[in-house]
């Protein structure tokens, strides 16, 4: 069985596409079978590969309102090793479709279950909210990463988000425990980003884990989309993608000592 990764975090801005992107071609340049799942009506992570979303028929949506296998839903990348669920601006309709279906937080993790065993890693990338969506993707996964922005305000509403991972945990009987907490957008010239480090830290403290890996901001990270290829293939060479490559092999690591 492969692992079930949900990237999440509600606010927006803080480098979940950008981690979801990287970090999987990261894991598949290790050997790793890798797919991607686009939870994000803005589809920006189908576009970082390449894809245009306006011309995708088989979405992420179709399988989650039964009208699609997952099977036929999955598409390579042109990376090996990589492959993707896409998604478009019809998924935006889909939390309400789904509230209406009874026992409808086990839609996206009975739809998935074909292609579980297939894989070595799935990562899901998922919209800045806290609604069904991702209360689907949490049922799903076997655990969620973080990613925090070094900036001001960046703890506000991550207490919010844990309670809300603990509260799916509980009424739903859902064990989904956080893989890790991920520093991002980190600018070591300002005091504010050693700031922000020093209070995650704090925040946190031995509760959860906290990733040694800390992914810079960077340029070549903002300007990969544009190009349509994640930054490990844009510019390997970048402060970015090799952090990156860096929490591959941290997760690596992790996995197996677990």
């Amino acid at each position: 069985m492969g692992e079930i990764i949900a990237i999440m975090n509600q606010k927006g801005g803080c480098g979940k596409t950008t981690t979801t992107v990287n970090l999987a071609t990261s894991l598949a340049s290790l050997g790793k079978s890798v797919l991607v799942v686009d939870m994000d009506p803005q589809a920006n992570t189908t576009t970082s590969f390449g894809i245009d979303k306006n011309e995708v028929e088989n979405t992420i949506y179709s399988v989650l309102i039964g009208e699609l296998n997952v099977k036929k839903a999955v598409r390579n990348t042109f990376i090996q090793n990589l492959f993707i669920i896409p998604s478009n601006i019809s998924l935006s309709g889909a939390g309400v479709e789904l509230s209406k279906e009874e026992n409808y937080h086990i839609i996206f993790k009975e739809a998935l279950n074909p292609v579980t065993s297939i894989f070595d890693y799935i990562l899901i990338d998922l919209p800045p909210s806290l609604g069904v969506l991702t209360v689907n993707a949490i049922v799903a996964s076997d655990s969620v990463l973080i990613p925090i922005q070094a900036e001001y305000y960046a703890l506000e509403g991550v207490a919010d988000l844990i309670n809300t991972i603990k509260l799916v945990e509980n009424r739903l009987k859902s064990p989904t425990p956080i893989k890790g907490i991920l520093l991002t957008l980190f600018d070591r010239r300002t005091l504010l980003s050693k700031e922000v480090q020093k209070e995650l830290k704090k925040f946190f403290e031995n509760k959860e884990h906290i990733f040694k890996t800390i992914i810079p901001r960077n340029i070549k990270l903002a300007e990969a989309p544009s190009h349509g290829k994640p930054c490990i293939i844009y510019d390997p060479e970048s402060t970015g993608s090799i952090a990156y490559y860096n929490l591959a092999k941290e997760i690596l690591v992790l996995d197996n000592e677990g």
